[in-house]
């Protein structure tokens, strides 16, 4: 479940209201004209009450038919009016409100999309969806009605008492009497609901967690009978949910109860007073009519007050929760930003020592293209040093782990020359996977650095480094699209049929051609429509459609069966013969594939050699190969 709970104890939820502001201030104009309209309309409804007096005190007192019906019509001509108002109210605010929450939900999208990948391995992916989804909603709730009525209820409130106290002050002050022990449960009912209001919402992202996992590992919850136990899981979170949402009931019943007890006491105390005022002459019926008319018209705006506060503190709290997720720090495209302590800037500093034959000059020009086989063969000594994929000394550890934890890496000094294919062996845990995924700056270096081409990739941008470096991973994911669009996602715009037809032809995805459409089958949620290693097929195609420098490739064969994966390594020889590659392989088979091996063994590389080397002067390599000889032989 999410790690993200905050509290609300210190919170405010004015100042964190107030953060929606770079949204609200686009469409300030149809808000306030919206708000102003609103209050034009709540103060016609309190004119009502003095068309009254002047009918009571005057035509009703005279008998005057002709003044009755004419009051009448006053009081229709206002009726309409407000009522016409308010319907130009939420005209106004419909359409810059949908705008509001469509620019908040594409910002979290576009964000999420720049977190680093260590926030979404740590964030749970239904309190995200609930984020976007759930929050956004009250959020629009919450300008739409409390924000406006909040100042419209408070504006009505404010004219209705002067009224009140102009027609006669001692009522007035009887009115005004629950004002204080209202504010007061107001503001200890504020306190309390905000924090029930966190509690629910953060339930909520955790049943929607629930909700997606069982639904994306529906095969496994089948597969292993445990429908029950996903059902009891799912049913004990609703419960909570259920309790919480229960006790803000409860504090939104305390609250309105108060609210409206207390004033109904205080009109019907002034009805009393009131009658006694005119049976000695001291007050007209009129006035009295017009008082209670008021006190009357003042009981909705009072009312609101309790569910207007409870609306407002779930928003604060949605914006609370919204802002937990902006307030992330996301991946930059600047260059020299680095990603951890000890990576270094390209503004300089102290750098770990190089590996010999791996040490960059400074300065490096940009990369040119790739040279073809026989250009590469021919670069003098110094130009191959200066070139391909170096580690210097890198060291890695989580940024979540604790500080006297080892780190997964430990100084790695590797270097891939150009157009060299070196594969990664080592035991299950030991690091290959995390490696692999430091060269397109999916994680930062904690020390170290790595370069390629000779340039530090912390001192590139983001977008440029992932440009050269193409990767495909050990677990194939794959998009609620076509087969054609999640290939040719890995290459550029110009990319066409052309680039689609040889990856799916490197990657020995031939079985694309014969689904219903072709490349243009629709692939389900996940691909899980297809065979794991259709799958796998299809990233692999993705990896190399666009020709990439370097190659990353994570036990890309792992899910193909013995022929296919011969076929596809045959193919794959030409794609690597003109790109430098680094991949972590398991079999023997995939190994052969590399110029070079390295093993890494408890976080460091421990020996570099040919497969053959390795296997006559490693035990460790030669333990590996052999239970994968075996395993592929089971």
């Amino acid at each position: 479940m999410s790690t993200t709970r905050a509290t609300t104890e210190e919170r405010s939820a004015v100042r964190t209201l107030l953060r929606l502001w770079p949204y609200v201030r686009p469409v300030r104009a149809r808000l306030f004209t919206a708000a102003f309209v609103a209050i034009v309309a709540s103060c016609t409804g309190l004119v009502i009450p003095l068309v009254l007096k002047w009918m009571v005190d005057g035509p009703v007192a005279d008998r005057d038919s002709a003044g009755v019906w004419l009051g009448a019509l006053f009081l229709l001509l206002l009726g309409l009016g407000e009522a016409a108002l308010f319907g130009l109210r939420r005209w106004l605010v419909a359409r810059p409100l949908s705008h509001v929450e469509a620019e908040m939900r594409a910002d979290l999208y576009r964000h999420l999309q720049r977190l680093p990948v260590a926030f979404h391995d740590r964030w749970a992916s239904g309190q995200l969806l609930s984020r976007g989804t759930t929050d956004l909603m009250l959020l629009r709730m919450f300008l739409a009605f409390p924000l406006t009525f909040l100042l419209v209820n408070g504006v009505t409130i404010l004219v209705g008492v002067v009224i009140m106290l102009l027609q006669d002050w001692t009522l007035g002050l009887v009115i005004l009497a629950p004002a204080v022990p209202v504010m007061v449960m107001c503001l200890v009912f504020e306190k309390r609901f905000a924090q029930v209001a966190r509690q629910a919402q953060d339930q909520v992202g955790d049943l929607t967690t629930v909700v997606e996992e069982s639904v994306l590992g529906i095969r496994i919850v089948k597969g292993f009978g445990r429908h029950r136990s996903q059902a009891l899981a799912f049913r004990e979170l609703s419960r909570k949910l259920r309790g919480t949402e229960l006790r803000k009931a409860r504090l939104l019943a305390v609250i309105w109860l108060v609210i409206v007890t207390l004033p109904e006491v205080a009109v019907g105390a002034a009805l009393v007073l009131g009658c006694v005022q005119v049976a000695d002459g001291a007050l007209s019926a009129g006035t009295l009519v017009a008082f209670l008319s008021t006190a009357l018209a003042l009981r909705w705006p009072v009312e609101s007050i309790g569910f207007l506060l409870a609306m407002s503190q779930e928003a604060a709290t949605a914006t609370e929760r919204y802002f937990e997720v902006l307030d992330e720090v996301r991946e930059s495209d600047a260059p020299g930003v680095a990603g951890g302590p000890g990576s270094v800037s390209a503004g300089g500093g102290s750098r770990s020592p190089a590996p010999t034959g791996c040490r960059p000059r400074p300065p490096v020009p940009p990369p040119a293209a790739p040279l073809p086989a026989a250009g590469r063969q021919q670069l003098p000594a110094a130009g191959r040093q200066q070139r391909g994929l170096c580690f210097h000394s890198v060291s890695f550890r989580y940024p979540d782990a604790p500080p006297d934890s080892p780190p997964v890496l430990d100084r790695i000094d590797l270097h891939i020359r150009p157009g060299e294919s070196m594969a990664l062996v080592g035991a299950t845990g030991s690091g290959k996977t995390t490696l692999t995924a430091l060269v397109p700056r999916l994680h930062e270096v904690t020390e170290g650095r790595i370069t390629l081409d000779g340039r530090d990739v912390t001192a590139m941008p983001r977008a440029e480094v992932r440009a050269l470096v193409a990767m495909a991973f050990e677990e194939p994911t794959l998009f609620s699209a076509s087969v054609g669009e999640n290939v040719l996602m890995g290459a550029g715009k110009a990319a066409g049929e052309e680039e689609l037809r040889r990856a799916l032809a490197v990657a020995q995805a031939d079985f694309v051609h014969a689904l219903p459409q072709g490349a243009d089958t629709q692939v389900g949620e996940q691909g899980l429509s297809l065979s794991g290693g259709q799958r796998q097929r299809l990233a692999l195609a993705r990896a190399v459609v666009g020709r990439p420098r370097f190659l990353v490739l994570d036990d890309p064969l792992s899910a193909l069966d013995v022929h296919t994966e011969a076929a596809v390594e045959a193919a794959l020889r030409e794609v690597l013969a003109d790109t430098t590659a680094l991949i972590v392989a398991h079999r023997p088979s995939t190994v052969l594939l590399a110029d070079r091996v390295a093993l890494l063994s408890g976080g460091r590389i421990t020996a570099v050699g040919t497969h053959h080397e390795l296997l006559r002067t490693n035990a460790e390599y030669a333990h590996l190969m052999a239970g994968a000889d075996e395993e592929a032989q089971r």
